[in-house]
Parts: structure tokens; C-alpha cells; sequence
């Protein structure tokens, strides 16, 4: 053989020099080898068209996974799958239309719609809810040419009904699920869990374990259950067997655990996990042991966990500024909580939410200093919310200062017109200094919009 002669690849060594250009995440080499396609002459090669449409995917170019997909001669659902993907990947402003048009136009090639199609769809319904029905619809009408009770569409499914707050429906699906692996099983968990029915997550995660083995992602999913039932024994049990199962290394698990015990009222445990040296702690480590102190009034522990925070290099985020001035303010340490939140603006660039405004002011008002209070929210780089107001408003009522009440009443009123107990708070102020002709207006007020005071209720 002349040494000098040229060796063109073949379709297969193309195939595999493309998913390496797309593994490594260079564009240009892939580029280079769609050239390579071209001048070869394999263009008509699907297969091999469907993985340059998949390197252009995970490089980051959606033109040219577009350009591809319209110029090949002939597409199979594969294909359209790439693409479909593409959308939800490159389209955070997607227009669903679009979407659909392609579904349409895909079922007009006579294209059939596979499993895969189904579960890239599913996810894109979240604002379109009449389209994830149709899609339902659809796979139950072509059970016979798609597995129905397939394992991830079906949690696909029970995901769209979750988020549509149709835990029934999400249910239905996972009852008629003929196998159910972890994740459908963690899916409809997390389903009961997001819609506040804590106690029916925790009772599937029960019989979850005789069916299948937890993961951690599982085990991370059900903790939240345990914090809002206050369910410090289920939480300790699945301490346990994350221990025995060696996930105490993993940093997510921990810091779910240490959620956990911090909102079950156990610091000494959620403190026990922290101090772990199996992991590597990051920022919603410290964030979250941080937020259990402040939220148990142990200001000088949470600033002193903050400044450790800051002496480890790990930046503070806006969930941490929150968690130590909330200490701050429960604990009376005005001055620290300032110099913390000065600090958290001027170097370290956070840029402060309406939370972490409104534990600023909730801090100053604790202390008395409802006049300071009132000058930091007119100077704040967010709009007051109504949390910031409602702060200023319990602090003034702590104190009886009947000036800031009316002020935080009246703002509160501009910002939630349709809230009834904004109205009666207001009217309780007025009528607290005798001023009944007021009173009488707000009242006549109320009953212009149709509002009423609601009931109250006392449990013994």
C-alpha cells in the first residue's frame, strides 16, 4: 500500500469520533467531523446524523443541531427525540406552541412517539396543563403500541400531576404501575410530600421498603416528611439506616439530616452530623447548622458558626445572611447582626433579599429601635414586601407604639387589599385611641369588598 494514500473513515469510526467531541465538549472538533460526514457522503446515514445532532446537543449549539435535523434526508423517532430535547434544554422561554407543532408534525411523518418522546414532553407541561392530559390520553390510546405502565413515564406522569397539585391522579398512575422500581416509588413520596399530606409519604416510604431497597435520593426526599410532622423517631431511624448503608459520606444526605434535626428541635444530633469528618461540608452545610441555631434563638452560636463559615473560604449566600441575623435578632445582638449584614453587602457583593431585609428589620424592631427600623426600610435595595411590613407591625405591637402600627397597617393594606386582617388590625389601632369614626369607615370598607374577619379557633 502507497504510504501517501489517503484512508477515508468509514461510518462507524465517524460515529465514535463524534461522541467523543461530545464528551469532551468541544464544538469544533465536532464540527470538523460533521465535515468529515459530508465529504464522505454519509449524510443519508440516520444513525450517524443522529449522533452529530447529539453532539451539537451536549456541546451547546442548538443551530446546529437544528441545521442538521432539517437537512437530513430521512429522521426516525430518534431523531426527533434530539431535537425535542434540544427545546427543553436551549428554551427556558419556550413557547409550548412550538413544541407542539413539532409533536404534530412528527405524527404527520408517521413517526411513532416512544417512551423517550413521552418522557421529554412530560416535563415541559408545567405551565400547559390541558397538554399533559393530552399526552396522558395518548398513552393510554396506544397502550398497546406503548407500554403504559412503563416505569419512568409513569413517574414522569405522577411528577406533571404533582405539580398540578393532582396527587389523586399521580396515584392512579402509580397503582396501576405493574413494576415499580425507586424511582416511581420516591416519585409519588415526593408527590404527597410537596402537596402537605406528610403522613401518607411517610407511610409509603414504609411500604416502600419491603419492595425495594432505599437510595439515598429516597432517603433525602422523606426527611422533609419527619421535619413537618415533628417526627424526631423517624428521622433517627432513617439516620440509622443511612449509617448502616455507609451514606453518611454523602454531603446532600448530611445536610438534609442536619435540616432535619434542627427543625425537630434536636441541636445536639444536628451538631453531631455537622462535626462529621466523613464529608466535605460545603455551603448549604454551614447554611443550614447555621439557620438550626438561629431558629432556636442561639444568636452567639450562629455567629460564631458564620465567622467559622467565613475563616473555611466559603462564601456566604443570602439562605446563610438569613439564618444568622434571624439568631441575631432572637438573641438581642443587634450590633452583630448589623456588622454581619454590612459586611455580607459591601464584601462579599451579596446582593440582600426581601427576607433577609425583613429579619433586619424584625431584629431592630425586637430591640426597640422601631424608628431605626423604619429608616432601613426606606432605604432598602428591594421593595418592602409585605414580610418586611408584617415585621415592623408585630414589633410595634410588642412595644405599643400605636404610630408605627397604624404606618405598617396602611402599607400593608396598599400591598394586600383583598387580606381581611390587615383591615382588622388597622381598625384595632384606631379604635385602641378612640378614633371610632375610623373605625366605622374601615369596617364599611371591608364590607365593599366583600371581605369578612374570619373565625377564630382555640383547640384545649
Amino acid at each position: 500500500m502507497c504510504r501517501n494514500e489517503e484512508i477515508s473513515p468509514d461510518n462507524y469510526t465517524l460515529a465514535a469520533l463524534s461522541k467523543v467531541s461530545s464528551e469532551i465538549g468541544d464544538v469544533r472538533i465536532g464540527e470538523t467531523v460533521h465535515c468529515w460526514i459530508i465529504k464522505t457522503g454519509f449524510v443519508s446515514d440516520t444513525v450517524l446524523m443522529n449522533s452529530v445532532m447529539a453532539m451539537y446537543l451536549k456541546c451547546g449549539s442548538f443551530r446546529g443541531l437544528r441545521e442538521v435535523f432539517d437537512k437530513m434526508p430521512q429522521r426516525n423517532s430518534a431523531s426527533w427525540n434530539v431535537l425535542i430535547s434540544g427545546f427543553s434544554v436551549f428554551n427556558s422561554c419556550m413557547i409550548y406552541e412550538d413544541v407542539w407543532m413539532l409533536v404534530k408534525q412528527m405524527q404527520k411523518e408517521r413517526v411513532r412517539l416512544d417512551a423517550y418522546t413521552i418522557s421529554t414532553l412530560l416535563p415541559m407541561c408545567d405551565g400547559k396543563w390541558n397538554y399533559g392530559r393530552e399526552i396522558h390520553c395518548f398513552i393510554v390510546k396506544n397502550e398497546s403500541a406503548l407500554d403504559y405502565l412503563d416505569v419512568h413515564v409513569g413517574s414522569c406522569l405522577i411528577d406533571m400531576y404533582s405539580k398540578r397539585k393532582k396527587v389523586t391522579l399521580g396515584r392512579r398512575v402509580f397503582d396501576r404501575m405493574e413494576c415499580r422500581n425507586i424511582v416511581a416509588w420516591t416519585a409519588i413520596i415526593m408527590s404527597y410530600i410537596q402537596n402537605g399530606d406528610c403522613e401518607e409519604a411517610l407511610a409509603l416510604f414504609q411500604r416502600m421498603q419491603f419492595k425495594v431497597e432505599p437510595n439515598r435520593v429516597s432517603l433525602i426526599s422523606v426527611l422533609p416528611a419527619c421535619s413537618s410532622l415533628n417526627s424526631l423517631m423517624g428521622g433517627k431511624q432513617i439516620h440509622g439506616f443511612a449509617i448502616r448503608n455507609e451514606f453518611n459520606h454523602q454531603v446532600s444526605l448530611n445536610n438534609a439530616l442536619i435540616d432535619m434535626y434542627c427543625k425537630c428541635g434536636d441541636l445536639s444530633y444536628a451538631k453531631h452530623v455537622f462535626d462529621n469528618d466523613a464529608y466535605c461540608k460545603d455551603e448549604i452545610s454551614w447554611s443550614s447548622i447555621i439557620a438550626g441555631y438561629g431558629l432556636h434563638g442561639k444568636g452567639n452560636e450562629a455567629v460564631s458558626l458564620f465567622n467559622g463559615m467565613l475563616q473555611m473560604g466559603i462564601k456566604p449566600n443570602n439562605i446563610t445572611l438569613v439564618g444568622v441575623i434571624s439568631g441575631c435578632g432572637r438573641s438581642g445582638l443587634v450590633k452583630e447582626g448589623l456588622n454581619i449584614y454590612n459586611s455580607a453587602v459591601t464584601v462579599y457583593g451579596i446582593s440582600p433579599t426581601v427576607e433577609a431585609c425583613a429579619c433586619v428589620v424584625d431584629m431592630l424592631g425586637r430591640a426597640g429601635q422601631l424608628d431605626r427600623a423604619l429608616e432601613f426600610i426606606n432605604s432598602m435595595p428591594v421593595k418592602p414586601s409585605p414580610s418586611v411590613w408584617g415585621a415592623l407591625f408585630g414589633a410595634s405591637v410588642l412595644h405599643e407604639n400605636l404610630e408605627m402600627q397604624e404606618i405598617a397597617c396602611k402599607f400593608l393594606i396598599q400591598l394586600e387589599p383583598e387580606n381581611s386582617s390587615n383591615y382588622i388590625s388597622l381598625s384595632n389601632v384606631y379604635a385602641s385611641s378612640g378614633r371610632w369614626d375610623v373605625v366605622a369607615e374601615l369596617r364599611k370598607r371591608m364590607k365593599s369588598r366583600g371581605l369578612r374577619k374570619l373565625p377564630g379557633c382555640s383547640w384545649v
